[in-house]
């Protein structure tokens, strides 16, 4: 999944800064439909990894029903945290 893309996909640009607060909460909210149906868990991932970063990531153990992306979710967290940036 190509981040460009990923934002062209679900807001219909790459500049996030140019969006409105609606046409934001609208891809989010596009986001959390896909994230619900898609089986795919590298996909499943970084649909994840995306919310998070927007603030919008849903909780682990909804997300992930798999121990192992739960605690690759907690590492990506831990990461982004850092003021370094990794």
């Amino acid at each position: 999944m190509d981040f460009d893309d990923q934002l062209r996909r679900y807001f219909g640009t790459t500049d996030l800064g140019s969006l409105q607060p609606e046409a934001l909460a609208a891809g989010i909210e596009r986001m959390q439909v896909d994230l619900g149906l898609e089986k795919d868990r590298g996909r499943r991932f970084a649909l994840w990894a995306l919310m998070h970063m927007l603030g919008a990531k849903p909780d682990l153990d909804v997300a992930f029903t798999n121990e192992e992306d739960r605690e690759a979710a907690r590492n990506f967290m831990d990461l982004a945290e850092r003021p370094d940036g990794g």
